[in-house]
């Protein structure tokens, strides 16, 4: 679906390292998107450090959001034209300090392009679910207030929780691992019962759809992954949504494309 005024496809990808897939046929894809907006995370460089190709493609609007830790997160847009305003911060010097965030608003449309926090820490201890909490909350006062503006928001990357058991291959195995604990999918609870809606579950209630694999040889071959990546929608957006899917064939990371097409009445 073409950036016509009739619709528009807006796609998230977690690149696990843009140079990296940018060997792999990103650019390709990209090319071949058919897209209006694209979200990329886990980004792992400046933009100084990306191949031209892939920093600023023709026809495309391009920002990236870098994290002061070197090769580590980081955040980056693909736009058909420039937003009307970009806002890349929450406020607080630790969440800032790691990219993660791009708010671009085309309109009353803003998409938050977000690659929120893993939980587990180094040593897999968990130790980092209370800035991964931390996070979650800020950002969602920040889209409340957007919200309580008028704006139709779709927030989209990579959440680093899997919602529900239908979300992963196996829960039971993964019921202490960050990413599927009771109070990183309470978070989530708390969302969508303030009316955010996972788009992709409005159009697929069945199991056995992923958005990441671990690297382990034969994992995703046999799709046991798990559903991390998503695009939610306020309220506001809900209406303006046509389809929202996953694109799993798509290779070049541990996480596949997601995406969501919309009527381009979204953004007046």
């Amino acid at each position: 679906m073409s950036a016509t005024e009739d619709a528009l496809r807006i796609l998230s990808w977690n690149v696990n390292g843009l140079r990296a897939c940018g060997k792999k046929g990103f650019r390709r894809w990209l090319d071949r998107s058919d897209a209006f907006l694209v979200g990329v995370q886990e980004v792992r460089a400046k933009e100084e450090q990306l191949e031209e190709r892939i920093a600023r493609p023709k026809g495309w609007w391009t920002d990236f959001q870098a994290a002061r830790r070197k090769g580590y997160s980081g955040v980056g847009l693909y736009a058909r034209r420039a937003p009307d305003e970009l806002a890349t911060r929450l406020g607080s010097p630790s969440l800032d300090a790691e990219g993660r965030l791009q708010l671009a608003r085309f309109g009353r449309l803003v998409v938050a392009n977000v690659y929120f926090p893993n939980g587990s820490g180094k040593g897999r201890d968990n130790s980092r679910v209370p800035f991964k909490l931390r996070f979650y909350r800020t950002l969602f006062d920040e889209l409340a207030r957007l919200r309580r503006g008028g704006k139709r928001i779709l927030v989209m990357g990579d959440f680093n929780t899997a919602h529900r058991e239908i979300d992963l291959a196996r829960p039971r195995d993964n019921k202490d691992t960050s990413g599927f604990l009771p109070k990183e999918r309470a978070e989530l609870d708390r969302w969508i019962r303030s009316g955010w809606v996972d788009t992709f579950r409005r159009f697929e209630p069945e199991p056995g759809h992923y958005t990441w694999w671990s690297q382990r040889m034969g994992v995703r071959a046999r799709n046991i992954g798990w559903r991390i990546d998503y695009v939610l929608a306020s309220k506001g957006a809900l209406p303006f949504v046509q389809h929202a899917f996953h694109q799993p064939d798509v290779k070049g990371s541990d996480h596949c494309p997601i995406g969501v097409d919309v009527t381009g009445r979204i953004v007046g």
